[in-house]
């Protein structure tokens, strides 16, 4: 796994099941085994799709899962939350979620995504 895998597992599970998987095991070695069962605490943070995609992908091995910060600011947006609840759901200050916003690139500001940073 490189040193940022937050956009290859975006892309292999989806945002809302990689947002679950930071939320629950960002900043961490999470080791994937070769089985799950239903009450695994993987299949309980993403869900069992997403859990199976990760057991295909990475087992038996350790994931480093990353804080992804920005993408899950992002994602808190897009679903309408305040600076303030994005801050405390992230562990920063108010005056850093303001920050992560204003990093959008200058190729990004005529994405129709831009959107999801108002």
């Amino acid at each position: 796994m490189g040193s940022r895998p937050g956009p290859e597992l975006v892309e292999l599970i989806g945002e809302a099941a990689f947002v679950r998987l930071a939320e629950a095991f960002g900043g961490t070695r999470l080791y994937i085994p070769n089985k799950l069962t239903p009450d695994h605490e993987i299949v309980e943070a993403v869900g069992k799709d997403a859990a199976i995609l990760l057991v295909e992908r990475f087992a038996p091995d350790q994931l480093k899962v990353p804080l992804a910060r920005e993408i899950r600011a992002r994602h808190y947006r897009a679903r309408g939350w305040s600076n303030t609840r994005i801050a405390r759901a992230l562990g920063i200050t108010e005056r850093g979620v303001e920050r992560l916003f204003h990093r959008v690139p200058d190729d990004a500001k005529s994405s129709p995504q831009l959107d999801m940073f108002r």
